[in-house]
């Protein structure tokens, strides 16, 4: 079985002659971005535009989900499309499909659209770019993040892999949400230690590049309140502790963070 959509305006001229079916999507040639055990990542330009094409080969880590649960690839269009549909500026979706064989998950693909002249904020820690330290680069852009991470968690939903990396910021500047094959909804009993990780590992790289002042005020505008109340403090603490003695991303310092 194989299921296989186009978007509008995608489904007509030149792309549809390129992403038409999901042979042709595995057919393509481009400048490979990954590649890891379960999938890899193309670069393809079409015309005046370039696309990301993500192929799986395997539905995910757990092996249940060649079966049960959905396969990683449905996960991200789908999770994608939802972001869309509650205003959080994301990757445009451009086509999606997989295909079974004898019920069991065979292969996938996801295209989207290249958001020109982005870089993701982790890039911008590593290159030690100066807009991290510009006042008013940072007013846009901490109110924005911290706007998505509310969104998301009021509806119930957590990123599971809510990094720097997934986050690409323009020269407008506008932050955009990719990439979240691992995010979904939890029962109000799981939710709260599924925020406190999405929390924390923003927080990760937030430590070492953002003053105490700017992490602060990332936290008032994520619950939307002039001050913080009890219930916040005790949020950030358990933030704060959430990756004690583990190893982060960039290095192992204090947070310099404390309520």
């Amino acid at each position: 079985m194989k299921g296989w959509r186009l978007l509008p305006p995608y489904d007509s001229g030149e792309t549809a002659r390129a992403f038409g079916s999901l042979d042709a999507v595995f057919a393509l040639r481009g400048e490979c971005i990954s590649r890891d055990p379960q999938s890899e990542t193309l670069r393809v330009e079409i015309g005046r535009a370039a696309y990301y094409v993500k192929r799986y080969c395997r539905a995910g880590k757990n092996p249940l989900r060649r079966w049960l649960l959905r396969p990683r690839v449905q996960a991200e269009w789908e999770n994608l499309l939802i972001f869309t549909s509650w205003g959080i500026p994301c990757a445009t979706v451009v086509g999606y499909g997989l295909a079974r064989r004898a019920g069991l998950f065979a292969r996938g693909a996801l295209i989207t659209l290249e958001q020109p002249g982005t870089v993701d904020l982790a890039r911008l820690a590593r290159r030690c770019d100066p807009r991290l330290h510009a006042r008013a680069w940072l007013a846009e852009v901490v109110p924005q993040a911290a706007r998505i991470a509310r969104t998301i968690h009021a509806h119930g939903f957590a990123h599971n892999d809510f990094k720097w990396r997934n986050l690409l910021v323009d020269d407008t500047p506008t932050l955009y949400l990719i990439d979240c094959p691992g995010g979904e909804r939890w029962p109000k009993p799981f939710l709260r230690y599924r925020i406190v990780k999405d929390l924390a590992c923003l927080d990760g790289i937030a430590q070492h590049q953002l003053s105490r002042t700017w992490r602060l005020r990332f936290f008032l505008a994520y619950t939307g309140r002039p001050r913080l109340a009890a219930a916040d403090k005790r949020m950030i603490r358990r933030v704060l502790r959430f990756f004690e003695g583990r190893e982060q991303e960039i290095s192992d310092s204090p947070s310099g963070l404390s309520v």
